[in-house]
């Protein structure tokens, strides 16, 4: 592991805690499921770039679909 890929599994299981603290108090399915998937993934990417683009993917998921 790099360096920059764990500052992006900290940035992203970070946006993921968010995602899925909002979707458990509001009970909305798609930033609580974005959000434990967010927290999960980091750990069974290895490529940088693959980690980022999953990550800005899983991101930005919750704002346009609604479910």
């Amino acid at each position: 592991m790099t360096t920059a890929q764990l500052l992006l599994g900290v940035l992203f299981s970070s946006i993921g805690l968010g995602y899925f603290l909002y979707g458990k108090k509001q009970k909305v399915t798609m930033p609580l499921i974005c959000g434990l998937v967010l927290m999960i993934f980091p750990y069974f990417v290895e490529n940088t770039t693959m980690l980022t683009m999953i990550g800005i993917l899983l991101s930005l998921l919750p704002y346009f679909v609604r479910l």
